[in-house]
């Protein structure tokens, strides 16, 4: 695929936190970009700086709605998919939520742009794919998948789909399994919840697990970076038709480590911190989690901060 036919772009979920990164660097390289987001976890206050550019879209839509999605397919050349539930732990409560938000919506738009002779998918999974794999840090050839929570289930589902229209119907997919991705505008996770807490209480601050937990994490202005340099440069490296590339820092930290961060970046001190423990902070927790990107860097992208900058970065931002 010659990077000159790409002109317009279908971004799903572009009011989002990864999204609307994703639409900020897109709009400003010229592109024409369409914007498809319901706005239940997105906020149009990401994007309101591109809404009266002449090269950008937003409709106010969901991806459950196929007559919505058909219309956002036609013309585009190439679909960013960043539109999901994002939300790991809420499957053990809402077993369904999942399926409808990031399967169903997944297939919808698979669908749309069969039927719109859209050729180009680029799809955010997530490291959740895994599982708890055994081999850490974890390549992309890595197996078998066993995800352990419904949001991995859903993410692996949609993989699979993805790369079965691609070689059913000669479409061209990029996907990424991100590591923790955190930074400005992000509304849920571990940096987010210890800064709500620490606010509401500056005395002590409570840990889901032990604090041991052990993962990696990235700064979203990185990972926009690393995604657009895999499609402009990667074409075909696992098959014909589909790419896929993990993306994260070269590092970990833990929970316990986080919580230090966010204490010291918010000028407090004699913190208390209280443990709920076990190995994980809930059903389908991941406790160690670290992706290899020798493959990335092998194309000739790297991450230029570790975990801890990342986080130190995202606590600044979010305060």
């Amino acid at each position: 695929m010659a990077e000159k036919q790409i002109q317009k772009i279908l971004i799903t979920g572009g009011a989002g936190f990864i999204g609307s990164h994703l639409v900020d660097s897109l709009v400003s390289e010229g592109y024409e970009v369409t914007v498809i987001d319901n706005l239940s976890s997105g906020n149009k206050e990401y994007i309101e700086s591109h809404l009266d550019k002449p090269n950008f879209t937003f409709l106010e839509a969901d991806l459950l709605d196929e007559p919505a999605i058909n219309e956002a397919c036609n013309n585009i050349d190439l679909v960013y998919h960043v539109a999901a539930n994002p939300d790991v732990r809420l499957g053990a409560e809402n077993t369904k939520v999942h399926f409808d938000q990031n399967i169903l919506t997944t297939y919808n738009l698979l669908e749309a742009m069969r039927k719109n002779n859209v050729e180009n998918i680029v799809f955010t999974s997530t490291s959740t794919v895994y599982g708890e794999a055994k081999v850490i840090p974890t390549p992309e050839d890595y197996g078998p998948l066993v995800p352990i929570s419904l949001y991995g289930a859903s993410k692996l589902a949609s993989e699979a789909l993805i790369t079965s229209y691609c070689h059913t119907f000669d479409m061209n997919c990029w996907l990424f399994r991100f590591a923790n991705i955190i930074g400005s505008r992000s509304n849920h996770g571990i940096i987010f919840d210890f800064i709500r807490k620490l606010k509401a209480n500056p005395e002590t601050l409570e840990i889901l697990g032990d604090g041991q937990q052990s993962k990696s994490y990235l700064h979203v202005t990185q990972c926009v970076e690393a995604i657009l340099f895999v499609v402009k440069n990667a074409k075909g490296v696992d098959s014909e038709n589909v790419n896929i590339f993990n993306i994260g820092s070269e590092d970990t930290i833990s929970a316990t480590e986080i919580g230090e961060a966010v204490v010291k970046e918010m000028g407090l001190a004699d913190v208390t911190f209280n443990y709920t423990g076990g190995s994980r902070g809930w059903k389908g927790d991941v406790p160690k989690m670290c992706l290899a990107v020798e493959k990335l860097k092998n194309l000739g992208w790297k991450p230029e901060i570790n975990s801890g900058e990342s986080v130190r970065q995202t606590v600044r931002e979010l305060l």
